[in-house]
């Protein structure tokens, strides 16, 4: 990989995994658009733990709260209430990383398949992109937005996790799924996006260790200085677009990432089928 490409893949995965435009159809994508090769998986888990480095940094006070909660330690929030809400957000989270511990490994043989042939996941990327953008638009305009993300119980984070596993398949968009169940559920467009983002810390996590694991496996060259500027590049746009995405969400509605799945979408297949 020359120097190019692996900032540009970097700069895309950032800016892509918090955003509801998926980041795993634009790894596939930009290769593709750019006419490199697609880059080895080693290269995908790299960037994808520079992405999750960044969302714990940015979480960090959130994590070590939950966490002491859920221990039923006393050095987090001084008011027992807050205590109780705390650790009830930490399971929640837990809960709703359950779907795809059952779900994911199937998921993953389809998403294999697909990566063999060019024009089938360009297909797939397309219907998908415009697909669950226009039901996040829907979720966004008929969802109440008025419940925060300690209002999440059980069977709601369940639904949340189910749609999450969905977002294997490129063009669905992790972040932008978990967003578009958590505005069904009622709730704010900040608190779904903050439910995703601290979801997604356990899910990049599990991702990462099977990918690292089949990386392990298999006898091929790593190339480490690669790996990690894209590591770092994906870090520093990860969590600039974690910061000023749950800054504006409020004010700037889901609309805008609506259009531009749209547009995406209809692009690629035009280039596909044209």
């Amino acid at each position: 990989m020359d120097s190019i490409q692996i900032a540009l893949l970097a700069f895309v995965q950032g800016l892509t995994e918090f955003l509801p435009i998926s980041s795993s159809g634009h790894l596939v994508l930009t290769p593709l658009l750019f006419g490199y090769e697609l880059q080895d998986l080693s290269f995908d888990v790299a960037v994808h733990l520079g992405t999750l480095a960044a969302v714990v940094l940015y979480f960090r006070r959130d994590l070590f709260t939950m966490a002491l909660a859920m221990l039923g330690a006393t050095g987090g929030a001084n008011d027992p209430a807050q205590r109780s809400k705390d650790a009830r957000l930490g399971w929640m989270v837990v809960i709703a990383t359950l779907p795809i511990l059952v779900l994911g490994l199937p998921l993953k043989h389809v998403l294999e398949a697909l990566r063999t042939d060019d024009r089938l996941i360009a297909l797939v990327i397309a219907s998908t992109t415009i697909g669950f953008g226009l039901l996040l638009w829907y979720a966004d305009w008929r969802g109440r937005r008025r419940l925060d993300e300690y209002a999440i119980n059980w069977v709601a984070a369940l639904f949340i996790g189910l749609f999450q596993a969905i977002a294997i398949i490129p063009g669905t968009s992790r972040s932008g799924i978990t967003m578009t169940a958590g505005l069904f559920l009622g709730l704010t467009r900040h608190a779904a996006s903050r439910f995703s983002f601290l979801l997604a810390i356990p899910t990049i996590l599990l991702a990462g260790a099977v990918a690292t694991k089949d990386l392990l496996a298999a006898p091929t060259a790593v190339d480490w200085w690669a790996l990690a500027i894209g590591a770092g590049l994906s870090f520093v746009v990860a969590y600039t677009t974690v910061y000023l995405f749950l800054a504006f969400i409020e004010r700037v509605s889901m609309l805008p990432f609506v259009l531009y799945r749209l547009l995406l979408g209809a692009v690629i297949l035009w280039l596909v089928l044209m």
